[in-house]
């Protein structure tokens, strides 16, 4: 049984009570070492093997699967296995060798990241959606950034991309975005090193200049984080009309 274990963003602690469990009841661990805290390889028992995947191809990683396919084997991955984290090509070849498998989510980037700014995504009046993408670089994008960015009243948060920053910048202009429009980039959130630097479009990119490693983007109004609007659920309107349909009921 191979199991795939969301590790969370980066702060070792955010890996789920059921992740946790995996990772003492494991024989074998195929972890993702560029990205995954080597803390949180503590919760293993004396004897456990444990190898680093970020230097292998994924004939390496197959073949290491198939090794100890009859083991208790968890994989490893950082922040949540459904988002980037290439989970499809490996379920693929576990369907093909009919190997049992199990997937355990985590915490995504996204929500760490904004758990540390302290941000909501879905501010009643401004925006009920949150998009979750990459700007297009070597790796191609089936959407382009301007069909993304034109759901103007979206929150966005942005994976993979620091490095395409200019071009966030330069489309968010282009479809007549303000440059006052907040842009903020957390660097490695939840880690202990993390970073936040809040910005706006027009001024975001000279301070992550530096910035070469884990970072996630937001971007849009959202992130004023005021609305004059409120939330159905607390309004006083509503928790009325909540009460007397119980109590005619």
């Amino acid at each position: 049984m191979i199991k795939f274990v969301g590790a969370g963003p980066g702060d070792p602690e955010l890996i789920t009570v059921k992740g946790m469990k995996a990772l003492q009841d494991a024989e074998v661990v195929l972890y993702t070492g560029s990205l995954v805290p080597k803390e949180l390889l503590k919760w293993c028992q004396e004897g456990t093997i444990i190898e680093n995947s970020a230097d292998m191809s994924y004939e390496d990683i197959f073949s290491f699967i198939k090794k100890y396919a009859q083991n208790k084997f968890v994989r490893l991955h950082t922040g949540d296995s459904s988002i980037y984290s290439t989970i499809a090509k490996q379920i693929k070849f576990l369907r093909s060798e009919n190997i049992d498998f199990e997937i355990i989510p985590g915490v995504t980037a996204a929500f760490g990241a904004a758990a540390s700014a302290g941000i909501e995504y879905t501010i009643p009046g401004v925006s009920q959606t949150l998009i979750i993408s990459r700007i297009e670089g070597r790796t191609p994008n089936p959407e382009s950034l301007e069909q993304l960015l034109s759901n103007k009243h979206s929150s966005f948060a942005f994976y993979l991309s620091i490095s395409l920053i200019q071009k966030l910048k330069e489309t968010a202009y282009k479809l007549g975005y303000s440059k006052d429009t907040p842009c903020w980039v957390v660097e490695k959130a939840t880690w202990s090193d993390e970073k936040i630097y809040k910005a706006t479009i027009s001024t975001i990119q000279e301070q992550v200049l530096h910035v070469k490693g884990v970072a996630l983007i937001m971007f849009g109004k959202f992130l004023h984080q005021n609305s004059t609007a409120e939330s159905h659920l607390y309004a006083d309107k509503y928790k009325q009309e909540s009460q007397r349909k119980s109590k005619s009921l």
